[in-house]
């Protein structure tokens, strides 16, 4: 029978244990009898033909365990052997050596395979060694949400003749006297570092619709870019950033809350339509402070809806003419915008936790509309505001409210033409938070919105007159759902140059949002 090599070490161990004895007469005078040289030279002779014999097994058992064992149960047997036994007797005179073998099996073992345990040091430097950065395209982060609404017109003007105002909103295509269904948004988004100075952002949507493609059908579902940027920061705590590409201009605190973070169904008219679509081309400047940063983090951990983190200043530089249009002036619009977060626990126990958020903005562009006839105007026109905003975070009741005043494109029915006219509105929300319910967390609120002033985003730039109630709670059974319903009593002008008065009625709106 084959012996395995470290069998073979284990016997060289016997043989040296062997010899140790003979040597030693302290153990040799411990037998029955004391041994003469000549019985001493007997038992070196049957060691020595033991010994021959292990040595031909072992070469001849080489070749079949190099082809049968992998490399690494080599290395495995090679630093820590298994005992081995064998179906040899020992003579007689030999079993005081193989009585104890652990005596002289650790000199053995160390003599024999004393240089292999040097690959052992390599395996723990590696581990040691922190793992390399991973590459930008495995720091990727893939999120986004999708809205399904049902609008439905209980009562009002839903319907008119031609030249009248039908109960319609710029904010939300779906309400309408045959709508049901509609995707509000599907927003896929796309977010990394590149590194530790450069991040990046792209967003598009699914959900927008096209007109005009069937004998002046309109049909949904087309993909249409929404943001798409990077961001640079030239210190590591990145309190200073640069943004460079399409993106969210800083102007109203409402404009710059994620719609999937937004509690309302749709913007208020007045602030929107300062920057509609909320996204222009261009480069922005943030500055946030630490303490301002810190303020932001414990109201994000708390679960309340920020804004987003636009910096506690901005400014930013963009080609004014709207989202996904091309520039037509060579005159770049200009954007500035302060917030600042105030804590309030330093007004009594009444106040603890609350924080309340002020801020200003203010925009001066100069645009040009698009025309009935086709393309855009011929003349640049002003478009310049200034706004303010407040913020006091439900904990539980809160308030919300925006403002401002300017300057815009706005279509005169008398003359037949566009003209620069003054405009103004806002809104004013209230709303509170509980935490706990059998139906999880909800949020109930209500706003009241004016406008007086032109829609530059639409043709002919038309005039809006808007004044609107809204009640409507949103409930969030679980993290991935949210459920928002709504009531709306709506008195509009049509944006539409080409009808007049107001229509009025009363809409009921339900909104489904997922999150993956």
């Amino acid at each position: 029978m084959r012996e395995e090599p470290a069998a073979f070490r284990r016997r060289l161990g016997v043989g040296a244990l062997a010899l140790g004895m003979l040597v030693s007469p302290a153990q040799a005078f411990a037998q029955a009898k004391t041994p003469t040289v000549e019985d001493l030279q007997h038992q070196i002779d049957e060691l020595k033909a033991q010994i021959r014999v292990l040595t031909q097994n072992q070469r001849a058992a080489a070749p079949s365990t190099s082809a049968n064992q992998p490399a690494a149960n080599q290395s495995a047997a090679t630093i820590a052997p298994a005992p081995v036994t064998t179906n040899q007797t020992p003579a007689p005179d030999t079993q005081v050596a193989a009585a104890a073998p652990a005596i002289l099996a650790s000199p053995a073992q160390t003599a024999t395979p004393a240089a292999t345990p040097t690959a052992a040091p390599p395996v723990a430097l590696a581990a040691a060694t922190p793992p390399a950065d991973k590459p930008w395209y495995e720091r990727i982060n893939v999120r986004g949400y999708t809205q399904l609404r049902l609008n439905e017109i209980i009562s009002g003007d839903a319907t008119a003749r031609d030249g009248v105002s039908r109960l319609r909103s710029p904010g939300d295509g779906g309400i309408t006297d045959e709508g049901n269904f509609t995707f509000r948004r599907i927003r896929l988004v796309f977010s990394g570092d590149l590194s530790d100075s450069i991040s990046f952002y792209f967003q598009p949507d699914f959900a927008v619709a096209v007109s005009n493609q069937s004998a002046g059908e309109r049909r949904e579902g087309f993909a249409q870019l929404r943001d798409a940027y990077v961001d640079w920061s030239p210190w590591a705590d990145r309190r200073f950033r640069f943004r460079f590409g399409q993106q969210k201009v800083p102007f109203g605190w409402e404009n710059l809350q994620s719609s999937s973070n937004r509690l309302t169904l749709d913007r208020s008219d007045g602030i929107n339509s300062a920057i509609p679509g909320e996204r222009d081309l261009g480069v922005t400047a943030f500055f946030t402070p630490a303490a301002v940063q810190r303020i932001w983090d414990r109201l994000e951990d708390d679960g309340q809806k920020l804004f987003g983190n636009y910096g506690a200043f901005g400014f930013g530089l963009y080609n004014g003419q709207g989202v996904n249009r091309p520039e037509r002036n060579n005159d770049l619009m200009s954007v500035a915008m302060a917030t600042w977060p105030f804590e309030l626990d330093g007004l009594g126990t009444t106040f603890a936790g609350q924080v309340l958020e002020v801020g200003a903005s203010g925009m001066r562009n100069r645009v040009r509309p698009e025309i009935r006839t086709g393309g855009v105007s011929d003349a640049s026109f002003r478009d310049d505001r200034v706004g303010v905003h407040l913020s006091l975070y439900p904990q539980p009741f809160g308030l919300q409210a925006e403002w401002n005043w300017g300057r815009g494109p706005e279509y005169d029915p008398l003359l037949g033409t566009i003209r620069t006219r003054s405009l103004s509105g806002g809104y004013v929300q209230a709303m509170g938070r509980v935490r706990q319910s059998p139906l999880g967390p909800f949020m109930p609120y209500v706003r009241w919105q004016t406008y007086r002033g032109g829609w530059k985003a639409i043709v002919n730039a038309p005039r809006l007159e808007t004044d609107e109630i809204e009640l409507g709670i949103e409930f969030q059974p679980i993290e991935e759902l949210e459920l928002t319903l709504a009531y709306a009593d709506m008195t509009r002008r049509e944006a539409d140059e080409r009808r007049f008065g107001r229509a009025e009625g009363d809409v009921i709106r339900a909104q489904l949002q997922w999150n993956y």
